[in-house]
């Protein structure tokens, strides 16, 4: 399934409070997830198999490194775990890097809402306006992050231009 999204990556010094202001527009709370994504080597864009309690997918997507709300095209394969798909990918394609993460999950609408603890990175808020079947338009999709920005009081400074892939790779290579 290609979807379009618009989306931010931000550091939070405070997701608690991030997430006590998300929470007083009464989302619907999707739980809590233990993720694990594997970043394989591809020539174009980026590969990722996640493996967590609540969500388990090969993601394929295509996004600039700019900070701030981006647009990303993503080709998502949703399936049950299965540890035979991660030795294939492995095998084939070899291991760019590993992101253990816990994550609390929100939407509203057709935004989705991360609260990310990454382990050996920190706390990070993503937020994600998704376009599943083309209905919405990007101009739409950009004023729902802005919007949300705003609200969680992201300053420009927080915003992260890189995936957590490309910062765990950066720590091992300073």
């Amino acid at each position: 399934m290609a979807i379009l999204n618009i989306e931010f990556k931000a550091r939070s010094g405070d997701v608690i409070a991030a997430e006590n202001i998300l929470l007083q527009h009464n989302p619907l709370f999707i739980g809590e997830d233990h993720q694990i994504d594997t970043y394989f080597n591809v020539p174009n864009g980026r590969l990722k198999l996640r493996e967590g309690n609540i969500e388990n997918a090969l993601i394929h997507y295509e996004r600039e490194n700019t900070a701030g709300s981006k647009s990303s095209q993503v080709l998502l394969y949703q399936h049950q775990p299965d540890e035979t798909l991660k030795a294939v990918l492995t095998k084939a394609l070899g291991i760019k890097a590993v992101v253990d993460k816990r994550r609390k999950i929100y939407f509203i609408e057709n935004v989705k809402f991360h609260f990310d603890t990454v382990e050996s990175l920190g706390t990070f808020i993503e937020v994600e306006a998704i376009d599943k079947d083309n209905t919405i338009g990007r101009e739409k999709l950009q004023e729902q992050c802005d919007y949300y920005a705003a609200l969680l009081h992201v300053g420009k400074d927080d915003f992260m231009a890189v995936s957590y892939s490309d910062m765990i790779m950066a720590n091992k290579n300073p």
